[in-house]
């Protein structure tokens, strides 16, 4: 994606920090090269969790463990959900399906129902972000992640998963 959107997105995504947005009661998924990313980056083991799947802490406000200052402290290398932002997904029948989170609940979905190029940018790295996160966890973990609701979303894509 063009620097300028990525600033763009950055940009949307920080005003959102300030109510703490996504970064509110979140789990993002983890896969254990993600895991090995973020230790080798200087965060600690404790950050992570198993519950069902490997995921980040949350603190005793309710925030990521990794939510520090009104931001994401290792906004550069976060988990793939992360980056995705307000695209999520599941799986049926061995479909990807991408789903979008309505403003309700990402304001930044307005900037990129306005940006096509933006929407276009992040909607091709989100799915990339996405289908390496599904490669690279447990069958076993993508499954207990899988039973995750998504409530105040919209399908925009249905993407045929090859075995």
């Amino acid at each position: 994606m063009e620097d300028y959107l990525c600033e763009a997105i950055s940009q949307a995504c920080s005003n959102c920090h300030l109510d703490g947005g996504c970064c509110f009661e979140a789990r993002p998924p983890l896969s254990q090269e993600r895991i090995d990313i973020l230790i080798k980056n200087g965060v600690a083991e404790s950050a992570v969790e198993f519950a069902g799947y490997k995921r980040l802490r949350l603190k005793q406000d309710g925030f990521c463990v990794l939510f520090l200052d009104g931001k994401c402290s290792i906004h550069s290398i976060k988990p793939e959900t992360c980056v995705a932002g307000p695209f999520t997904f599941d799986i049926k029948d061995n479909v990807l399906q991408i789903f979008l989170k309505r403003e309700n609940i990402c304001p930044m979905v307005r900037f990129l129902k306005a940006n096509r190029k933006a929407y276009d940018g992040l909607f091709e790295t989100s799915v990339e972000k996405i289908m390496h996160l599904i490669k690279n966890t447990p069958a076993s973990e993508m499954a207990e992640i899988l039973k995750i609701e998504e409530p105040d979303t919209d399908l925009v894509a249905e993407i045929p998963l090859s075995d």
